[in-house]
C-alpha cells in the first residue's frame, strides 16, 4: 500500500508504539483519523501534523463512541485502512486480579476492536484496495505466567485476524496481524521491566517497532512477528508446547515473585 494515498483510522495512538507509528506514517505522506479518550496526547499529534491528522475523541467501549467514530470516518472520506492498536495489560497472577480489571481488559482489547472493525468494514470495502492492521503480541501465541488474562485477549485477536482474513479472501480488503515482543512503553509496569531485566529479555524501542509495522503495511504482509528469539519460540510453542512448558517452569518462581509486586 502506498502511504501517500493511505487514509487510516487508527486507535491506540496515545501510546509509545502508537505515537511512533503516527510520526512515521505521516512522514510517508499518509493521512490519519486518530481515535481515543486521551485528548491531550492526541491533540499534540494534531498540532504537529495539522494537514495530515484529525481527531475523534470517543470511548470505544460504548455504543455512542462507535457511532461518533463512524460519523467521523464518513466525514474523513475515502478511508482505506484501519489500524487496531488500542489495548491495556496487567501483570498479575490471575487469582490476584479483580473481576472489573479483567472485564475492562476484555472490553477494550477484544470487544471494542471487533465491534469497531465491524462498523468500519463497509467503508473499507468501498475502496479498490484496503488494509486492516491488528497489532497483537507475542503473548497472542505463547501463554505466559502472570499475563493469563492479557494472553487470552491477544490469543483472541490473533484468531480474529486469521478468521477475518479468510472471511475476506474474496474481497479487496487485506488483513495484517503484527505481533511485537516486549517494547519500551509506559504500558509496562515497573515490575515487568524489572522482571525482563532479570530474565535478560530484550525490550524494543517503539520507533523500531513502528518502522517494521510501516514496512509491513507498504508490502501488505499477512503476518509479522517481531524479535529474535521470540518469533522462534512462537514456532516452537506451536509444534512442541511441552518444551516451552519446561522452560517457563524454571522461570516460574521468579515470575511469581515479581507478579506479586504492587504496581
Amino acid at each position: 500500500m502506498q502511504l501517500t494515498t493511505s487514509r487510516f483510522l487508527m486507535t491506540g495512538a496515545s501510546g509509545g508504539i502508537g505515537q511512533a507509528l503516527v510520526e512515521q506514517l505521516c512522514a510517508g505522506g499518509a493521512k490519519l483519523l486518530l481515535v481515543g479518550r486521551q485528548g491531550e496526547a492526541l491533540q499534540a499529534l494534531v498540532q504537529r501534523f495539522p494537514d495530515q491528522v484529525q481527531l475523534s475523541l470517543a470511548d470505544l467501549r460504548e455504543r455512542r463512541g462507535h457511532d461518533a467514530v463512524l460519523a467521523a470516518a464518513r466525514s474523513f472520506g475515502s478511508l482505506n485502512g484501519l489500524i487496531n492498536l488500542a489495548g491495556v495489560n496487567q501483570f498479575a497472577l490471575l487469582e490476584h486480579q479483580d473481576d472489573q480489571a479483567i472485564a475492562d481488559m476484555v472490553a477494550l482489547n477484544v470487544t471494542a476492536t471487533l465491534q469497531l472493525t465491524r462498523h468500519v468494514l463497509p467503508l473499507l470495502r468501498q475502496q479498490n484496495n484496503a488494509l486492516l492492521v491488528n497489532v497483537g503480541s507475542t503473548f497472542g501465541s505463547i501463554g505466559y505466567p502472570g499475563f493469563a488474562a492479557y494472553c487470552a485477549t491477544k490469543f483472541a485477536l490473533r484468531g480474529f485476524s486469521e478468521a477475518l482474513r479468510r472471511e475476506l479472501a474474496d474481497t479487496r480488503v487485506k488483513v495484517l496481524y503484527v505481533a511485537p515482543r516486549a517494547t519500551q512503553t509506559s504500558m509496562n509496569a515497573a515490575s515487568v521491566v524489572a522482571l525482563n531485566r532479570q530474565l535478560k529479555v530484550t525490550m524494543d524501542d517503539p520507533q523500531a517497532v513502528a518502522r517494521q509495522i510501516v514496512r509491513a503495511i507498504e508490502r501488505e504482509r499477512e503476518e509479522l512477528y517481531l524479535g529474535w528469539p521470540e518469533k522462534f519460540f512462537v514456532r516452537i510453542n506451536s509444534l512442541w508446547p511441552r518444551l516451552v512448558d519446561q522452560a517457563l517452569r524454571k522461570q516460574l518462581p521468579l515470575i511469581q515473585r515479581f507478579a506479586r509486586i504492587k504496581s
